[in-house]
């Protein structure tokens, strides 16, 4: 890493429900982008496993267990930092899961887990979605250090919660992390949209990695993996296959903005308390 910069890949995949498939596709993606210069690599939501929820407890597993080796085992041959986008972590007894993010050290070491605390539970253009029938909400607000920079976790359905990357800023969060399997009907219109604005009012980078095609149960997800700067520019962004967004993150950059553009030293809690 040369001074406060670091290189960052968003990856891009159409996971399907074969585990053993997809932990391939995000080996040669994770490879590639690292030969492109990449020191952090994150990857999208659900990439071990989507598109058929009868199929989700089948694959679920503990954290730590066999998914998060596989990911600490490339950070560590790589020497990389390494966002596991999410996966689906088992409860011991229950039947309902976690959405589970982890986040890696080049040693290997799982540095941090975030459980998506926001559930998507909605209805879009006639489709319902209950993520909430199988998954079970975290509680805790996640940072980590990755480098010379704070990284902020959160999962997808999250970025419509400005709440949460506000007390990730304010807790140092310098990077926002947003792995996504966004459906086509909202990202279309809101995906875009709501990373610049997690951008620009927390004046942080954004990195989304995220899930992109049709899926085995017939839905559509956007895609467009994108990293944005903290002035709302979109520094990358993927086309509609399998791939990563590369871009260098000017760390001093985003101090002199906070500091000539003081928006969070701004801020009057006392004027809106909770």
């Amino acid at each position: 890493m040369d001074g406060r910069e670091l290189r960052v890949a968003a990856i891009q995949m159409s996971s399907t429900p074969n585990k053993e498939e997809n932990l391939k596709t995000a080996e040669r993606l994770i490879r590639d982008a690292v030969s492109a210069g990449a020191e952090l690599v994150a990857l999208p939501e659900l990439w071990s496993c989507h598109g058929l929820e009868k199929v989700y407890c089948e694959n679920a597993e503990p954290v730590p267990g066999p998914t998060t080796d596989f990911l600490g085992d490339l950070a560590r041959e790589l020497g990389v930092y390494v966002l596991g986008g999410s996966i689906l972590e088992a409860i011991f007894g229950s039947e309902r899961l976690h959405n589970t993010s982890t986040f890696f050290e080049p040693s290997g070491e799982m540095a941090a887990v975030y459980r998506k605390v926001h559930l998507f539970d909605v209805k879009v253009s006639g489709k319902e979605y209950l993520e909430s029938r199988t998954i079970s909400p975290g509680e805790e607000i996640v940072t980590a250090k990755a480098g010379p920079a704070v990284l902020g976790l959160s999962v997808c359905y999250d970025v419509r919660f400005p709440e949460l990357y506000r007390l990730l800023a304010l807790r140092g969060a310098e990077i926002l992390a947003v792995p996504a399997a966004f459906t086509l009907q909202t990202g279309k219109d809101h995906w875009e949209m709501l990373l610049r604005a997690r951008a620009v009012e927390n004046q942080a980078f954004v990195v989304a990695p995220a899930q992109w095609g049709q899926k085995a149960d017939g839905r559509w997800t956007y895609g467009r993996s994108m990293i944005v700067d903290p002035w709302g520019t979109v520094l990358a962004q993927c086309p509609d296959r399998d791939g990563y967004a590369l871009a260098t993150l000017d760390l001093d950059y985003l101090e002199r903005l906070r500091t000539e553009f003081p928006v969070l030293a701004n801020r009057r809690p006392e004027a809106y308390p909770w």
